[in-house]
């Protein structure tokens, strides 16, 4: 990236309106006052130094997570405007800082293309910090300004000289405001990542005081290497990943794209570096597009038969690893969460450009075409074979679920909101859980076996597994493109395993079939975690049910460990049906971890290198993290 000085100064600071309501209502600007909210501030500051990289001004970024809690962001940037505002007569720089939708993206010519285009990005952090400080290094000078909560404390002031140009922002989270202010370094770290993918040539440092711990992120490939990278743990079809840049009608459009032998789909769209996770018209072009052109080369080419249907996108998408990004001057995002592009324009472009760009390459490269025809021409004969498995599932009544070889028990409750449904492991468990609910509102589905692993196999298959069609009938959702979430009969699905190595992998086995073909009961909150006790401690009157080895020697070191009798349970089996009542089912006395996916892009590389066919790439994970993982907030 190189640095020019386009035009921007005080006169381009717009103001919209007031700062005030912030503080009261913070959920309505940065979506909660939880660990989601909390990194949002991060996001918000670093994307005014993005947006000074996509104009062209900026090409390093340094972030740091310093040791009380506070965040610095620098750039080497032009720096914000310290000139008086002409219409306002207030330093632009104050402005920006003090007044909700201030900035310089709602019009002229300060960006072109911006992230954070509501505007109310750095005003908002302002608002929801402690304190917070501003220097600017310009015009030879460095200026700065301090905060709290979004009050000023200082005029600007000049501090001393430089020859450099930027600015950089440090704030302090308002623990009056968030539920915690400690910041996850690695959720930090996954974003800071992404945005050097995102934009090629752009040197991003991320140094975690509190551990000394730096990383430095600079990728001349962009989202190409970002393809390699998610790509990493799997088999891939062609070694190189397919890529095209262009421009047209001023729209950016890159992609870039790799077929791998596995059988999940995998595209990742963005707009201005915003991960538009709902899609939009620039995922739907780029489908669109794919489809269309690999149908019309494998006609040409003969890879099709003539009495043979095209090929759908579903069978052209097995095995595809994706992003699409497009950065444009207006864009329309659906909601302030921006994870949906609106721009109907966007649509055409991006299939006209995607459809020149694969035809030329397929046709250049005729040994990749037929490894991506052949795969999908797999893919649709599976799809067939998979459609009338489903149609038998989709036979199968509510009346018939009792005589279903899983022996569901199912709740006499017939409001799905108020029903919980029980996967336990084994008829062992399956007996003492049976006998120690509620009936009725908690059903029991015993399995009998472990399921098939999904990640290794097409959904013809895996519709064959008894297991999965029990669960598949027993939730009444369907599965993949007939999944229906208002069909689901139970709002809270549990899955109670043994605590033990056999009862995890029985637990990712499920996680792993929800995550790939019922995301969306993820995504609403449905699937939860039992956590039976691993230990009961007695001793005298005392009787304590405990969870972890380190609650273990807590209450033994608490209580004395003379005349205590430890009873670790190897299985739910073990506890008869009132103690598996008492510790694990009953709403009174249990615990239950929800399964929250936070960011698709980590969820899927953490299912294959679990579940996938490499075996270097999971003993390096479980060495990194057998010792600390408490809970996998997938």
């Amino acid at each position: 990236m190189t640095k020019n000085n386009n035009s921007y100064g005080a006169e381009q600071i717009q103001v919209l309106e007031g700062l005030e309501p912030v503080r009261r209502r913070p959920g309505m600007y940065i979506g909660s006052t939880g660990p989601k909210g909390l990194h949002h501030l991060v996001y918000e500051v670093l994307d005014n130094s993005i947006d000074e990289a996509l104009a062209g001004r900026c090409d390093k970024i340094i972030i740091t997570l310093h040791k009380d809690n506070s965040v610095s962001v620098l750039d080497n940037g032009h720096g914000i405007p310290v000139g008086i505002h002409p219409k306002t007569g207030i330093p632009a720089l104050e402005l920006v800082m003090t007044k909700l939708h201030a900035g310089g993206k709602f019009g002229g010519d300060g960006y072109k293309i911006s992230g954070g285009l509501h505007g109310v990005g750095v005003s908002v952090v302002n608002a929801l910090s402690e304190w917070l400080e501003v220097e600017v290094y310009t015009d030879g000078k460095i200026y700065k300004q301090t905060y709290q909560r979004g009050q000023k404390v200082t005029d600007i002031q000049v501090i001393g000289t430089t020859s450099k140009t930027g600015t950089k922002v440090t704030f302090l989270p308002d623990s009056e405001i968030f539920d915690t202010v400690e910041f996850d370094y690695n959720v930090l770290n996954q974003r800071i990542r992404e945005l050097a993918y995102l934009n090629k040539g752009l040197e991003l440092i991320f140094t975690n005081e509190k551990t000394g711990e730096t990383n430095k992120y600079k990728f001349e490939g962009g989202i190409k290497s970002y393809v390699k990278f998610l790509n990493k743990n799997k088999d891939v079809l062609h070694k190189t990943p397919i890529y095209f840049e262009g421009i047209k009608d001023d729209v950016v459009v890159e992609f870039a794209l790799q077929y791998n032998t596995g059988y999940q789909e995998n595209i990742f769209s963005f707009a201005n570096n915003i991960n538009t996770t709902e899609g939009g018209t620039h995922e739907v072009g780029f489908k669109t597009a794919l489809t269309r052109v690999i149908n019309d080369y494998a006609r040409k080419n003969n890879l099709l038969k003539n009495e043979n249907g095209n090929l759908t996108g579903e069978d052209i998408r097995e095995g595809l690893t994706a992003i699409i990004s497009v950065k444009l001057r207006d864009p329309q995002f659906e909601g302030q969460t921006k994870t949906k592009l609106g721009n109907m324009e966007v649509r055409g472009i991006v299939d006209s450009f995607t459809s020149d760009a694969l035809t030329y390459f397929l046709e250049q490269n005729p040994s990749v075409a037929k490894k991506i025809l052949d795969k999908a021409i797999s893919a649709a004969r599976a799809r067939e074979a998979a459609r009338r498995a489903r149609e038998l599932t989709r036979r199968k009544s509510a009346l018939e679920i009792s005589a279903l070889p899983g022996k569901l028990a199912d709740c006499t409750v017939k409001d799905p909101a108020l029903a919980e449904l029980f996967i336990v492991e084994g008829d062992s468990a399956g007996g003492s859980a049976k006998q120690g609910r509620d009936r009725r509102y908690q059903a029991v589905l015993p399995l009998r076996g472990k399921i098939i692993n999904v990640e290794k196999a097409r959904l013809d298959k895996i519709l064959g597994n008894e297991e999965i069609k029990t669960i598949i009938t027993a939730l009444g959702t369907g599965i993949g493109e007939d999944f229906d979430l208002n069909k689901a009969r139970y709002h809270k699905v549990i899955i109670m395993t043994d605590a033990d190595v056999d009862g995890a992998h029985i637990r990712t086995l499920l996680l792993t079939f929800f995550y790939r073909y019922m995301t969306p009961l993820l995504e609403a909150g449905y699937i939860y975690i039992a956590q039976p006790p691993l230990y009961l401690v007695k001793k005298g009157k005392i009787e304590k049910y405990l969870y972890s080895d380190q609650e273990l020697e807590r209450t033994l070191e608490e209580i004395g460990r003379d005349g205590v009798t430890v009873q670790r349970y190897k299985g739910l089996g073990e506890m008869n049906a009132d103690q598996l009542s008492e510790t694990t089912m009953n709403p009174e006395t249990r615990t239950l971890l929800q399964v929250c996916i936070e960011d698709a892009i980590t969820a899927d590389d953490i299912f294959t290198v679990l579940m996938g066919d490499k075996v270097e790439p999971r003993r390096q994970f479980i060495e990194k993290y057998a010792l600390t993982v408490k809970n996998l907030d997938i």
